[in-house]
């Protein structure tokens, strides 16, 4: 499907058929597969620890599958989550806080943002693969943590004047979309791990909405920025679910 295709070209760095950059509208159609399109890396990973785990101590399986995670997204959301921990820590007013996300250097509060969101991550699936239990979560997580950016686009205005990549996601897409995309995150939660997947999907999507509450307190919406440091700490939120679940 043409739009699955999209999101993957998006939200990945993995090679896709078809026509591509799609344009900003296109994008915004296609946000109703990013939980899909977050359960397609999932099920490399999960296949990925199938291939390692025999071979490697959970704690070192679980540092190259978090590895093989930021290349196959191409560190996109790692990206937007030191700037938006820059920009939030550093930044004292609205046009302060968007100013410094802008700047792309990694000052400390995102380096120390990318080195615990990272460490939480490995220490998590280490402890999903020490309990036998990794890869039904190593596919859920990534698929509800691409929920979240369409629930937040869809309830929460584009913070900047002028535009930028988060716009495609807060002004080309339907309620419908947000509605699809909402029913197949849910879906994968029940198919992945019943009452358990629902219970991380529940958490998932409160932090969602204390993230979004935060956003919109101090700039007035999200960006691209808070969009990617979302999905990251979305992530590492449903990991430690199952971790508590296990």
């Amino acid at each position: 499907m043409r739009r699955l295709a999209v999101a993957l070209a998006f939200l990945t760095r993995l090679p896709m058929p078809g026509p591509t950059p799609a344009d900003a509208a296109e994008v915004g159609r296609a946000v109703v597969f990013f939980p899909v399109a977050g359960a397609v890396l999932g099920a490399i990973l999960a296949a990925s620890a199938r291939l390692l785990s025999p071979r490697f101590p959970p704690t070192l399986c679980a540092a190259l599958l978090v590895a093989l995670l930021a290349l196959l997204t191409g560190a996109l959301h790692l990206d937007g989550l030191a700037d938006m921990a820059d920009g939030f820590g550093g930044g004292t007013t609205r046009e302060d806080v968007l100013r410094i996300m802008r700047d792309h250097s990694i000052g400390t509060y995102g380096a120390s943002a990318i080195v615990l969101t990272l460490a939480l991550k490995a220490a998590a699936i280490a402890a999903l693969l020490a309990a036998g239990t990794a890869c039904r979560w190593l596919i859920l997580a990534p698929a509800l943590a691409r929920w979240v950016p369409v629930a937040l686009g869809t309830f929460l205005a584009y913070a900047r004047h002028g535009g930028g990549l988060g716009t495609t996601v807060t002004d080309h897409r339907g309620l419908g979309e947000f509605v699809g995309a909402t029913a197949l995150a849910v879906l994968l939660s029940v198919c992945a791990a019943r009452l358990r997947g629902l219970i991380a999907f529940g958490a998932v999507a409160a932090w969602g909405l204390a993230h979004g509450v935060a956003c919109k307190r101090r700039i007035g919406g999200v960006t691209g920025d808070t969009l990617g440091a979302a999905t990251e700490t979305a992530e590492v939120v449903a990991l430690l679910v199952a971790v508590a679940l296990a």
